[in-house]
């Protein structure tokens, strides 16, 4: 098991959104896909008529409260979102939220094939698990996202 852990009240390197009433936390280095993987979610929770926002791309403040990982967005960038090749866009956005799950992108290997189970991603003390997902952009990331745990997208 992979344990991923970091101080509470910080900015990260992060993009996070919500789909439904989930909160996604994407996690990866600069041109590791983190916003195209977003986006892709964002546009596939609209096109299924689900509660579509992003709270913070690129850079992202997490703090605690309840035990509870919340994410919220810097003021210069709040409401942006950068398409690389295609420029600076504006999308729905909201101030904060719960994150439910976190998503660590990786490139496509006999390595990456199948990652280890039951890893999480920790906020001074508030857990929660951590997906690993190839930004080979084949499928959308909802998609696979949904397969793997269902229940973050029930009601």
């Amino acid at each position: 098991m992979t344990n991923i852990a970091i101080a509470a009240d910080q900015t990260i390197h992060a993009t996070s959104i919500v789909v439904g009433r989930t909160g996604l936390l994407f996690l990866g280095p600069s041109g590791s896909g983190k916003t195209r993987a977003a986006f892709a979610c964002l546009s596939q929770a609209a096109a299924l008529g689900w509660n579509a926002a992003l709270i913070a791309d690129d850079r992202t403040i997490l703090t605690v409260h309840g035990g509870r990982c919340i994410a919220s967005c810097p003021d210069p960038i709040r409401g942006l979102l950068e398409l690389r090749g295609t420029g600076i866009i504006s999308f729905r956005q909201v101030d904060r939220a719960v994150m439910l799950c976190a998503v660590a992108l990786s490139e496509p290997s006999a390595d990456t094939r199948l990652p280890p189970e039951s890893e999480t991603f920790s906020c001074n003390g508030a857990s929660m698990p951590l997906m690993r997902l190839w930004h080979d952009g084949a499928v959308s990331p909802l998609s696979y996202l949904r397969a793997a745990r269902p229940e973050l997208f029930l009601g």
